[in-house]
This record gives structure tokens, sequence and C-alpha cells, in this order.
């Protein structure tokens, strides 16, 4: 469906999009980027770098645009390594005038990436952000140093809104093995909503994330609980999702909303659809992977491609008065 603003109502889009591996070239001594590095066998260039920048800030850029005809006012993403990559990516040709700006902190993830959060300050202003910690312990344990939660408050258009950004610990081949640690990871975010609605009883909540869950799963499902409305649920086939392994697609990239976005009368800021933007260039051309997210490598061979997920995004209506 196509939108278009007026002098009564104005429409955005809100996304969210794991970069997969979004690194520089440069060596951090405190964290485990060796692979992405130029000395590396994947042998990861400043040319290649700056080919995904592109990509990826093209692709941002065209998530909604075809419903209303401007980029996204705000983007959750994951797996950006620093400040660098985010400064390059809202600097780079597709983004540059669209007057974007980022949110990050740097986590205590091993591998040295992060969630941030992107937004174009003409249309959404900062109150306040703060990195959260997710306390998991492992197997024997010890800590389980994994990505924190991203809290921003801030305002849409005047409407005010409270965004997690999550990056969920990862499955391993046995899903149930580590399966508690998204349950804590869901466990975190029920508490963070708990606080913001003592202080708000009617505040208007998104969480966003890859939660390497799907929707169906338990830990989707408590973060879900009965005050919020997961409009992914709709959005996973057997033939459609944000990643493929082992040639299922699973929807791992999820955009939750709290259920007052879906209030039809006295709502000036209400949830209209949401969807996966898997256009032909983001896909797999060829072969057995075909149609799958169109990735920058396959193990150490590169391929040149964008992401191993598709991103996903809402529509949101603004009354003005």
């Amino acid at each position: 469906m196509t939108y278009t603003s007026t002098s009564e109502k104005n429409y955005y889009t809100i996304g969210f999009y794991n970069l997969e591996n979004l690194f520089d070239t440069e060596d951090d001594p405190n964290t485990l980027d060796d692979d992405f590095t130029e000395d590396s066998e994947r042998n990861w260039n400043e040319d290649r770098y700056h080919k995904k920048i592109q990509k990826l800030g093209k692709v941002i850029s065209n998530l909604g645009f075809s419903e209303i005809s401007h980029p996204p006012a705000i983007v959750g993403v994951a797996e950006v390594e620093n400040n660098k990559v985010l400064a390059d990516l809202v600097s780079s040709k597709y983004l540059t005038n669209k007057n974007y700006n980022f949110i990050h902190f740097d986590s205590p993830d091993e591998r040295g990436i992060d969630t941030a959060l992107l937004y174009r300050e003409d249309y959404f202003r900062v109150i306040f952000s703060e990195a959260i910690p997710l306390f998991i312990k492992g197997k024997y344990g010890e800590r389980d140093y994994t990505r924190d939660i991203l809290y921003v408050k801030g305002e849409l258009e005047n409407q005010e809104i409270h965004i997690l950004v999550n990056h969920w610990p990862s499955r391993k081949s046995n899903t149930k093995e580590n399966e508690y640690k998204r349950i804590a990871a869901a466990s975190k975010n029920r508490e963070i909503i708990e606080n913001i609605l003592i202080e708000e009883p009617e505040a208007k909540i998104i969480v966003m994330g890859d939660f390497n869950d799907n929707p169906s799963s338990e830990s989707v499902q408590k973060l879900k609980n009965t005050d919020f409305y997961n409009p992914m649920e709709l959005l996973l086939t057997n033939d459609t999702g944000t990643l493929n392994y082992r040639g299922e697609w699973n929807l791992f990239d999820q955009i939750l909303i709290s259920n007052n976005f879906l209030k039809s009368y006295d709502n000036p800021l209400q949830y209209l659809e949401s969807k996966i933007y898997n256009p032909r260039d983001l896909q797999e051309y060829t072969g057995k992977y075909k149609g799958n997210p169109f990735r920058t490598y396959a193990g150490e061979k590169y391929l040149g491609g964008y992401s191993d997920h598709f991103p996903v995004y809402e529509v949101f209506m603004i009354i003005i008065n």
C-alpha cells in the first residue's frame, strides 16, 4: 500500500537490519576481530569495506520508500563494530543528505559487535539513551559476554516513544543448548518495560532486534506477553523469512510494539503495517541458495553481497493536531 502525507497526516517507517559483520579493517587488540583485517584469510580490505558500506546505505535508504516515498526515520542495526563504521555508513552515498545521526555504545561482546540506532534528526529527537547490560552465565557459571540492550527514549514528530534494540545470544547446532540465554534476554527486556510503565503507564514502546529465535519461540512469547503485538508472526512462512539455515526459513529479525499503537481512536501515533524487505538484488541469484540473503562472505570466500539477513520495517501514521 502507498501512503501520502497531507496537512493532517504524516507517515514514517521504522526498521531493523542485522548488517552482518560490519567491521572496519583495523585490528582492535581488545576484541576478536582478526577475521576482518587486511592480513586475514578473508582479505578484508578498504575496497571491500567501502563497497559494503555503500550497499548497506542503499538498502537502508529504501526501507519503506515504496510505501511513503522517503527513507526511514529510525533504524535499529546489529553487528556494528564501532562509531567509525556508523559514521561512514550515515555519510555514505545514499544516506549523506538524509541528516542521519546515530546512538552507539561499546558492548562487552567478545567479537566487538554491537547494536546501534540510526535516526533522522529532522524527525526524531533523542531525550535519553543508555546501554543496559545483559548478565548471563555460561555453561560453567562464568559470565557470557554478550551484547547490551540499547535503550533510547525520544520523540518522533513530538510523539514520545521508547525503543529497545537487541541482539540476543546466538543459537548453537542444538537450539535447546543455550535457549535459556535468550529467555534471560527476554526477561531483561520485560524488566526494562515494566520500569518504563511504572513511570509512564501509557508509554508507547518498540522492541526490535535479532532475537535468534522465531516469533513462536518461548523467549519471544515471553517478551510479547499480553501487552505487546508482534506482527512478525504473520510474516514467517515456509517460503519467506529474514534468514535461511539449511533450507529452512527463520524470522529472527523482529519489531514488536506495545498494544497502544493499535488504538483507532485518541491515538496520534498509529501502527499500520509490517514488511520484510527482500528485493531481487538482496538475494542470491542462482544455485542451491537462490533466493537466500546475498551475504558478504560464504566462509572464507568473498561474495560481495550485503548481509545474511533481510531487514524488516514497519509503517506508522502520525495525526497532526
